[in-house]
């Protein structure tokens, strides 16, 4: 389990700065971004959510981190991620700006949640 937990998180790491990177360069074309790159930002936000559930596994098998703040990371990297489905605005362009920058945010509180996860 904590081998698949490690490898989810290299996986949320690529997966949350690439679809910001992607939706980053949408925004700065002026396009709608559509395929690759909403795919992409689901699969982060998928891998979010399984990452704090095969954290809440570890954590029901007695296996801690040697942080504490390594649970807050977590938790906030995924609140980061999927807070642009409740405040983001309908227009378009200030919409995809939410999402680059959200998800930009849950990568890096991911790297934080990472390095106070080894030890």
């Amino acid at each position: 389990m904590l081998t698949a937990h490690h490898t989810v998180a290299f996986l949320v790491l690529a997966a949350t700065f690439g679809s910001a990177l992607l939706m980053g360069w949408a925004y700065y074309r002026r396009t709608v971004p559509r395929g690759a790159v909403t795919h992409l930002l689901a699969a982060a936000q998928t891998l979010l959510v399984a990452q704090v559930g095969l954290g809440l596994l570890l954590l029901s098998d007695h296996r801690r981190a040697p942080d504490h703040l390594h649970y807050l990371y977590g938790v906030l990297s995924l609140l980061a991620a999927l807070s642009p489905w409740m405040y983001a605005p309908a227009e378009g362009r200030k919409r995809i700006a939410w999402f680059a920058g959200a998800t930009l945010v849950a990568g890096a509180l991911a790297v934080r949640a990472y390095m106070t996860g080894i030890g």
